[in-house]
């Protein structure tokens, strides 16, 4: 493979001159042959070295079995995602942490759209999704796919969280494993070059993150909540909301509260505060959102 090939190994020593400290954000950075997730293999490096909470990245050419929320496991073709995860200590009051997700969302959109100019947007809480290609409706999904998810997982030692971040780039129609997904190929992109990608994502990831830190996770300080209300494809929209013991709530997703919570009013005009992790699945009743 050279590196005009989609799917040609990321150039790591470009991506380790880029990224690493002094010239770049990071202090860590490792790319694996393959890995079964990112993720945990970053948690075990954070729990026995505690330096890689201090900007570390790992990213696998091949992710095996990828985590989402509510355990939901995926895999990718070797060399057609990117995935990768990163570690980072807060340094804010916890009761904020919640906005991790949707920051890193916001951050993931913004290289999407710099990279291929697509419309993307942030589901919330933790998904990055892009138009379809033809534009056709999917139940649950309107006429957007997802193309990438994010999952926040607190370290043991509860002073750093790893962002798991998996992007579809490169997979045709036949790998993508759900009719809900896509990949920046599939919906008309064209070839995208991984490496610079990575470099970008992170950037924004970094970017916005000091910003959110710099006003100590007050995100109205920040700008950020301007910022991710208007990338936010779910408010505006008529959503239904699956909670953990099966039952639905239907309402009109008003807004982003303080802590990262959806406020959803419900018919009788109760405003009803689902936080990320007390609801299994937050659907759109008509078309997703009507902000882009």
């Amino acid at each position: 493979m050279d590196d005009t090939d989609p799917r040609a190994p990321l150039r790591v020593p470009e991506l380790r001159a880029a990224l690493l400290h002094p010239a770049g954000p990071l202090r860590r950075c490792e790319v694996l042959p393959a890995a079964g997730s990112t993720s945990t293999e970053l948690l075990a490096r954070v729990a026995a070295d505690p330096a890689w909470a201090d900007g570390g990245l790992l990213v696998a050419e091949h992710q095996q079995a990828g985590r989402g929320r509510a355990d939901h496991a995926w895999t990718t073709p070797a060399g057609a995602a990117l995935t990768l995860s990163l570690a980072v200590r807060p340094g804010v009051p916890r009761a904020r942490w919640g906005w991790l997700p949707l920051l890193t969302g916001l951050a993931v959109t913004r290289a999407v759209r710099a990279a291929t100019g697509l419309a993307a947007g942030v589901k919330w809480p933790n998904d990055v999704l892009v138009p379809a290609p033809d534009g056709a409706d999917l139940p649950g999904w309107g006429p957007r796919r997802k193309v990438a998810g994010i999952l926040a997982e607190v370290a043991p030692a509860g002073d750093a969280v790893v962002l798991g971040i998996g992007l579809n780039v490169d997979q045709g129609p036949a790998e993508l494993p759900v009719p809900s997904a896509t990949s920046l190929r599939a919906a008309g992109a064209g070839a995208v070059d991984r490496t610079a990608l990575l470099v970008a994502l992170v950037g924004e990831v970094v970017a916005v993150l000091e910003r959110w830190q710099d006003h100590d996770g007050d995100v109205t300080a920040a700008g950020l909540d301007t910022a991710v209300a208007d990338a936010c494809l779910t408010l505006g929209g008529t959503v239904r909301a699956t909670l953990p013991d099966g039952t639905e709530l239907r309402g009109t997703a008003e807004r982003i509260d303080p802590q990262g919570a959806l406020v959803v009013r419900d018919a009788s005009g109760t405003e009803r505060v689902l936080l990320a992790g007390d609801v299994r699945h937050v659907r759109p009743v008509g078309e997703l959102g009507s902000q882009s």
